[in-house]
């Protein structure tokens, strides 16, 4: 017969211990303020950033995650009512079968 072989776990060479956890003292005050972005310069007619209607999309939450979630919630759905037409299928089959025995006996 097949016998497995089961490793032994090597004992440990030296000490074994923790990491060392450093926890804050004080808290120091946020003092300065970052620097203003600025703004983009007046004289140009075109906008320096065009946004497409995917771009966006992606702007206000994310448009591929949101595409996702729908598109994981429909195919679900399209499983539920296709594992339903076929065990509603399958009851039908089977009292269809039940009737016509009964019908066949008299």
């Amino acid at each position: 017969m097949l016998r497995p072989k089961i490793p032994t776990n090597p004992a440990p060479t030296g000490r074994v211990t923790p990491p060392v956890v450093l926890e804050p003292s004080t808290v120091l005050p946020v003092t300065q303020v970052p620097p203003a972005v600025p703004a983009a310069p007046a004289s140009s007619s075109r906008p320096a950033v065009q946004l497409t209607p995917g771009a966006a999309l992606a702007l206000v939450g994310g448009g591929t995650a949101v595409v996702l979630v729908v598109g994981a919630v429909l195919v679900s759905m399209l499983l539920a009512v296709a594992v339903t037409a076929a065990s509603v299928a399958v009851c039908a089959l089977v009292v269809r079968s039940l009737i016509n025995a009964d019908a066949k006996r008299r």
